[in-house]
Formats: structure tokens, sequence, C-alpha cells
């Protein structure tokens, strides 16, 4: 049975936005694929869909929009801007040709990238794109407690979203305790952590998974929803992203919940943006892109 957008559940952001809490992904979806899944993605149900302009396939979500007929007001849209587009009048323009890319004169998210370069400089331009209408939400991006406190405190706008590695193996839960203070929506990045520190079979999301006659990868998402996390799950193939979507008609109990907390490494499965050699990474990322 194909899923019916009426059954999402959203989220209401800081500034009275609504956004769906389930959506899909394109990281890593290759530009010659990404039009057909976005597009089949609309197709099975999807009304959010995260892009970014470090993905390269911006245009071809934009393609896949206007292929799947679904009415651009139904659909919430997010783009990141990436770190050689930070500073004002740079992060601007690159906002300003995601827009023509994905064929649309407004986006409903924009998130800075990474906590890294000239966010505050970036930050001003966002905050001039929202306060024109051009922008519906903005938020960030990997940012950990500290950063994100610091942009909210020395922001006179706050980030409505912050989204970052979140799955069984790495919770974030005092960062989102932080983010609740602050009212700044989490968001999952890797609901699933690429399959890595053996997610798919581990024992008790297994265990939890037969009780309810779902796959660990539904019990994970419908995990970080019952946290009131966003999700957006990626996949290229159209079986999956029903299965992804099939995960609002079951509740994890709370002794189910607790048994996943346990799981919890407070480790990333892929790197730390706290670790200095991770900020090198990203810098000479720039300085190649831009040579």
């Amino acid at each position: 049975m194909a899923f019916n957008p009426n059954d999402m559940t959203y989220v209401t952001l800081s500034n009275g936005v609504k956004m769906p809490q389930l959506g899909y992904g394109v990281f890593q979806v290759s530009a010659e694929e990404c039009e057909r899944c976005v597009r089949e993605a609309l197709e099975v149900g999807y009304r959010h869909i995260d892009t970014a302009q470090s993905y390269y396939n911006e245009e071809q979500v934009g393609n896949g929009i206007a292929a799947s007929g679904v009415d651009r007001g139904d659909i919430f849209l997010t783009t990141k801007v990436w770190l050689e587009h930070f500073g004002e009048g740079a992060t601007r323009a690159s906002v300003e040709e995601s827009l023509r890319k994905l064929k649309t004169d407004y986006l409903d998210l924009v998130l800075l990238h990474q906590p890294f370069g000239d966010t505050f400089g970036a930050w001003r331009d966002l905050v001039a794109l929202y306060k024109e209408g051009k922008v519906r939400a903005i938020g960030v991006s990997n940012f950990y407690a500290d950063r994100l406190v610091e942009f909210c405190e020395f922001n006179d706008v706050c980030p409505m979203v912050n989204q970052m590695e979140r799955h069984p193996l790495n919770q974030n839960a005092e960062l989102q305790e932080w983010e609740q203070k602050y009212g700044v929506q989490p968001e999952a990045w890797a609901p699933f952590g690429e399959g890595r520190g053996g997610l798919f079979e581990n024992e008790t999301l297994a265990q939890i998974a037969a009780a309810h006659d779902k796959s660990t990868a539904q019990v994970m998402l419908r995990w970080n929803l019952q946290r009131g996390v966003v999700v957006i799950p990626k996949s290229v193939h159209r079986e999956r992203m029903e299965q992804n979507l099939d995960v609002f008609d079951f509740e994890l109990t709370a002794d189910e919940m607790a048994k996943i907390a346990t799981l919890d490494t407070k480790t990333s499965q892929f790197f730390s943006h706290a670790d200095p050699s991770s900020v090198q990474m990203f810098a000479r990322m720039v300085e190649e892109r831009r040579q």
C-alpha cells in the first residue's frame, strides 16, 4: 500500500514553520541517479528532500522535483552552504545559485554545512535572506554543543535546526538537551550510521525489530522519531524508500527505548569535528577547490 503523505508527522520550528519529520536525503546519490531517485521518492510519498551544495546534485534534485508533478508548495526543500562560500556576500551568491539549480524561488531550509571558517559572516547572509522571505528557515549542521551555544548567544537569530550524526551508536543526547534549551530542532544525518559498527546486525536492535515485525533500519528510524529528531534516510532503491516510510504504524516501548539508549558509545562512526586534524582536512579541502 502506498504511503499517504497525510500520515506524516511534523515538527514545528522555533519560527512556526512546520517540517516533515522524515525526509529523503541525497548524500552520495550520483548525479546520474539523482533525478530518478528524487522523482521516485516523491512518488512513494516523501515530501521533504535534503541536498547540499557539496553533493553536486542540486540541479538533478530540481529536475526530479519538476518531473514528479508534485506541487512545489507541498515539498519541504533543504540545501546546505559549503565552506568556500562562507562569508558576507559569498554566502548570498551561493544560495542564489542554489535557487537557480533547484528551479525554485525560495528554499524551506538552508543550513551552514560545517562549523568552520567565517560562519558568522555566512550567518548574517542567511539571516538577511530569511528576513527577505527567500528562505523560510535557517540552521546549521555539525555544530557540537559548545559551538551551537556560542552561535545562539552571539547572534540575534538563533539557528532553527542542527543537523548532526545521530544513530544508536552515537546518540548525541547531551547535545539534544542543549538544543532543547535554545529551541533548536535536532535533525539526523546518517540515521543508520551507514551500517558501521554492525548496526544492521545489532542483536538488541534485531530483537526489538522481531517483536514488531520490522527491520533494524525501521527500528532505528522509529527510535529517532520518538526522540523528536528529524531523519533523512537515503536509498537509491524504490523498495527501500518505501520501507523507510513504513515506520508510522508501530511504537517502541519505554523499555525498548531504554535498551537502545545503552548502545550509545558517544563516539562518531566517521570523525570528530573537534579533532584538529579534521579541521585541517576541511581547510585543505576548501583550498583544493579554490585552486
